[in-house]
């Protein structure tokens, strides 16, 4: 496993929370999930039991809900790059968030067995959010959003002006009126 370790909670389907630490990226062996647990053990955790991983900032286990999350969706479309998905859980929870819009979204899917996202509520507890497949009912892509690409301007053409100039170059009669 990769040396760099990050403070995660697990929730599983069974509503207890585990708290530990993984890597970013590369966790799962042999369909379990191995966590460092805060008394430095290796815990293999089996995908089928985990709801989902939470990234977080600090493990705030004294507290009812570590991870401070207010919201699960988004307000409004995001505005971030990204993914706008919205995944169903298997116990009918909904959640929201922004994926990645490159390789490393086949990476998590393939060596992970799941989808990491940057959940909605960023001022939360939350970084990032792991879902392993098996916890997933259903996925919906509602919107990729990318970064608009900036106008060229568009250089006039010497042809351009010399039409331009012979619509009113032309001669009028003295004595005719306009519409």
């Amino acid at each position: 496993m990769p040396a760099g370790r990050k403070k995660v909670l697990i929730r599983r389907f069974s509503r207890d929370t585990i708290a530990g630490y993984l890597p970013a990226a590369g966790f799962v062996q042999d369909d379990a999930l191995e966590l460092l647990d805060l008394s430095g053990r290796v815990m293999p955790i089996p995908l089928s039991e985990i709801k989902m991983v939470l990234y977080v900032r600090d493990f705030n286990l004294t507290e009812k809900d570590p991870e401070r999350t207010l919201r699960k969706t988004f307000l409004s479309k995001p505005r971030t790059e990204g993914l706008f998905i919205r995944l169903k859980l298997r116990d009918e929870d909904v959640l929201e968030g922004l994926a990645p819009l490159d390789i490393s979204l086949m990476d998590s899917a393939l060596e992970d067995k799941g989808i990491q996202f940057t959940p909605p509520d960023v001022r939360s507890n939350v970084q990032r959010i792991f879902v392993p497949r098996r916890a997933i009912e259903s996925m919906d892509l509602l919107a990729v959003i990318t970064t608009p690409s900036k106008k060229k301007p568009v250089a006039s053409t010497s042809a351009d002006k010399s039409l331009q100039e012979q619509l009113f170059a032309t001669e009028l009669p003295p004595n005719s009126r306009p519409n």
